[in-house]
């Protein structure tokens, strides 16, 4: 796979080798290093993790001391001699997940773009020094390691927790409402009514226009607004009982059940063609607990004879009944015609549009979320434990109303009450409620065009921005502490070179019953194996269950602090940075910059690789080649972060309807060729038999299954116009056209076969057209020849980008004005990169820059 990059003879730390299989090689140990003792676990109070940096002095003993290899525990009041548990599972073989298939080259590319993210990051550090201002706060030189005493007595180093602040974070901007306060709530009464509309449309339009960007008073407050208005939430219909005749059967014998259990397995039932869920034997017993309970305190299932049958067998029941009765509604639905399909949307469109909009400090903003989420079977992302879970129906009385003081509050359903009515000002949520599968918050918000949303997005990437003046210092700090006397130092230093080297997340702990995902933080001894002298391999599940696997090589005292943190007797289960969490990582990087977090580093060194690979990027050709220019850069900022994605399961399937898509206009290159040599053929000797011979992958039966599918295609163009055209002039009062005119309009398609059978039997193509001529058909032959170099480049673009998560970075990490940047240093429409939706969101950039912005 290549070996190790070199400069001077020195090997470059931060090089992705491959992600090929993981060798077992044992890892090195330290001889010189004292045998670790487990320190006793202590659990926290009430069972419920505290993320706090811990207070234990023994974290601040040099790295001689002896180490814990337990899970990390925040509170120091509980000590008792309960061992720990393994609670780390193995992964599956990387033979058995591996994503994809091996790049033809014998370099992978994430070995070739490691030379570029070593050239960005030195530019970055230079950049870094003649850019930041002078920092002469306190909380930078409070950031400076300590100097060492002249007598060589090693210095205790003052507590976090005991430092006076030198520099007062601003208030925490609060977006969570606090714990539920009795508060006597407003009874509304009447339906919603419509968010007051503007004067005119001129003043609509003006208020649209409002730069909030360019407002200097829209500072980092904690009060987010002064009035709101709105009208509440939109809640899901209530069930409606499957007809007398559709049972689900238990034991091949149908059942009747109680509606609410009904429900429930009419979850089930509906998504049968959801293999990857239904037949997963988590989703299938979470599911069954659930629905056993349901019945249990429902009453239970009868047989036709009205005699009870105790259902406590998955295997025996039949959901087959109702599937076919949903899939029918939805085959039903889909049929329907446009002019219906059209109304039943106005319909349920005016029923909602009451809820769309709020006023927000007097302007009109979009609100996001504004329906309740039906109930459902809980999918959850990877590999979650409670994949299967009925998510139970959200009652009004669940739900907290943030609203202006004075305000009407909107009404909740008849016979119902709201949870609580709030005026909380530091809160972006218009309402909220607690779900009952893992007990999370939902929260309705401002949609993601709307001012506030804009700011946040805004804030994020400025945040980024600023990381740029102050990153060469965090560099130079974190190296120099990977050989710290103190344990949670070099671990400190060790975690922040991952996460900005190799775009590792910073990883939260999890509850048992959560997905068993890791970030840095959260290493277990399993997921890192070492391979001397200076290849480490990460192996393990990141967020939503993406496997992360890589072969990298790294600074040798970073291997070296690999090697000691992995020290026997640690073992699988025990985490590697036992002295670390999230919170304490996050507390020491916002020493450097107020407000820096590990995930802000993703955020710069994808934004910043992406503006340097921009400032070299000549893209040029059509908009096509441009794009793919564009979305290579993407592709590259994406491996180097991380960015990555299993294979869709439609991926071949797409792939091989664009390889048909090119070779039928191939086909149809050849049928213009045939039509020139129609009109003269003596063209044949001039340019040479070759030029028109048929390719060699197309034979004469996949001609013929292709003039099949191109005749079926011209009659259900056909069909659809004529359908179309009906439905206009009944919508403007006028008779509709009878079957016999659809019948003269297929004449077309009959001729269309005539001509295809006459061809296959002759080897002949007659020129088509009025007044057909060589040159009109070169110039369409000029055409195809576009199209057809247009579609290859989308499919590699497509192939390339397969394992690739692109969105995620063109999105969430790469500022949305670099993207600006291109679209107008090149001049390709914005709808190349961002959809409606997309361009919306992003307003303020495709606003606020020019081609000569940087980041």
């Amino acid at each position: 796979m290549g070996g190790a990059a070199e400069t001077n003879g020195r090997v470059d730390p931060g090089v992705s080798i491959h992600f090929g299989p993981v060798q077992n090689d044992d890892d090195v140990e330290m001889r010189d290093a004292e045998p670790l003792v487990k320190r006793k676990s202590r659990a926290s109070v009430g069972g419920k993790k505290s993320y706090v940096e811990q207070e234990s002095s023994e974290e601040d003993q040099p790295l001689s001391k002896r180490r814990r290899t337990s899970i990390k525990h925040e509170d120091p009041e509980t000590d008792d001699d309960v061992p720990l548990a393994l609670n780390g599972r193995k992964l599956p073989k990387a033979s058995e997940t591996a994503i994809g298939e091996e790049s033809d080259s014998d370099v992978p590319i994430e070995r070739k773009i490691a030379s570029v993210k070593k050239r960005i990051q030195q530019k970055d550090e230079k950049a870094s020094q003649n850019n930041r201002k002078p920092d002469t706060s306190k909380a930078t030189k409070a950031a400076a390691a300590p100097k060492k005493q002249a007598n060589g007595i090693k210095r205790e180093p003052v507590s976090q927790e005991k430092k006076a602040p030198a520099n007062k974070a601003a208030k925490p901007i609060k977006t969570e409402p606090k714990s539920a306060q009795s508060t006597p709530v407003k009874k509304g009464t009447g339906k919603a009514t419509p968010v007051k509309k503007e004067e005119s449309e001129e003043a609509e339009e003006a208020e649209d226009e409002y730069r909030w960007w360019e407002d200097p008073t829209k500072g980092d407050g904690t009060i987010k607004w002064t009035t709101l208005e709105h009208n509440g939430v939109v809640f899901p219909p209530p069930y409606e009982p499957l007809p007398k005749d559709v049972k689900m059967k238990y034991d091949g014998i149908p059942v009747t059940l109680h509606p609410d259990a009904e429900e429930v397995a009419g979850f089930f039932g509906s998504m049968l063609n959801s293999t990857h869920n239904v037949e997963n034997p988590t989703f299938q017993k979470n599911f069954f607990t659930d629905f056993r309970d349901i019945l249990q305190k429902t009453g239970g299932a009868k047989d036709p004879k009205g005699n009870k049958t105790d259902i406590k067998e998955f295997s025996k029941c039949d959901f087959q009944p109702i599937f076919a009765y949903y899939d029918t509604k939805r085959a039903e639905k889909k049929a329907l015609p446009p002019a219906e399909k059209k109304r039943l949307k106005a319909e349920k469109d005016a029923e909602e549009a009451p809820y769309m909009y709020c006023m927000w400090d007097g302007r009109k903003q979009k609100v996001g979320n504004f329906r309740v989420e039906p109930p459902s079977l809980f999918r959850g992302r990877g590999e979650h434990p409670k994949t299967g879970r009925v998510k139970t129906r959200v009652q009004p009385e669940q739900i907290t109303i943030n609203i202006g003081k004075g305000a009407r509050v909107p009404p909740p359903p008849e016979g119902h009450k709201w949870k609580e009515i709030k005026n909380d000002q530091e809160g972006t949520w218009l309402a909220m409620w607690q779900e009952n599968i893992n007990g999370n918050y939902k929260y309705v918000m401002l949609a993601a065009n709307s001012d506030v949303k804009g700011q946040s997005d805004f804030k994020k990437f400025e945040k980024a921005r600023e990381l740029k003046h102050h990153i060469d210092r965090i560099r130079k700090d974190y190296r120099k502490n990977l050989k710290h006397e103190l344990m949670v130092e070099r671990q400190k230093a060790t975690a922040v070179y991952l996460i900005d080297q190799f775009a590792l997340r910073a990883g939260n702990e999890k509850g048992e019953d959560e997905a068993e995902t890791v970030g840095c933080c959260s290493l277990k001894y399993e997921n890192v194996t070492l391979k001397p002298p200076n290849k480490v391999v990460f192996d393990f599940l990141g967020k939503d269950s993406i496997r992360f696997y890589d072969e990298v090589e790294v600074d040798a005292q970073v291997f070296k602090n690999l090697k000691i943190f992995k020290k026997a007797p640690k073992k699988e289960g025990d985490e590697i940075f036992d002295r670390l969490t999230t919170s304490a990582l996050n507390k020491h990087l916002s020493g450097y910059m107020q407000g820096l977090t590990a995930k802000v580093f993703r955020t710069y060194n994808a934004s910043h690789t992406m503006s340097t690979l921009l400032k070299d990027m000549k893209a040029t050709g059509t908009n096509t080649e441009k794009v793919k220019a564009y979305n290579d850069a993407n592709r590259r900022v994406a491996i180097l972060c991380n960015h990555k994605r299993t294979v869709a399961a439609s991926h071949a399937g797409q792939m091989e309807k664009m390889s048909e898509r090119i070779k039928g206009l191939r086909y149809q290159k050849w049928r213009l060729k045939q039509q020139i040599l129609d009109l003269e053929p003596n063209l044949k000797k001039k340019k040479g038999a070759k030029y028109f011979e048929l390719d060699e992958d197309i034979d004469q039966e996949w001609i013929k299954e292709h003039q099949a599918f191109l005749v079926e295609e011209q009659r259900q163009k056909i069909t659809k116009k004529f359908e179309k055209d009906n439905e206009k002039l009944l919508a403007e009062g006028e008779k509709e056209m009878k079957a016999s005119e659809l019948e003269s309009r297929l004449e077309v398609v009959k001729e269309m076969e005539k001509k295809y059978k006459k061809e296959n039997k002759t080897g002949k193509v007659e020129a088509e057209g009025k007044s057909p001529s060589v040159d009109k058909l070169e110039n369409a032959i000029g055409k195809l020849d576009q199209r057809i170099e247009n579609m290859e480049l989308q499919a590699q673009d497509k192939e390339d980008n397969k394992e690739v998560a692109l969105g995620t970075s063109k999105i969430n990490y790469i500022d949305p004005r670099l993207t600006v940047v291109f679209s107008k240093k090149f001049s390709v429409p914005m709808e190349k990169f961002f959809s409606k939706s997309l361009r919306e969101k992003f307003e303020w950039a495709i606003k606020s820059v020019d081609e000569d912005w940087e980041f």
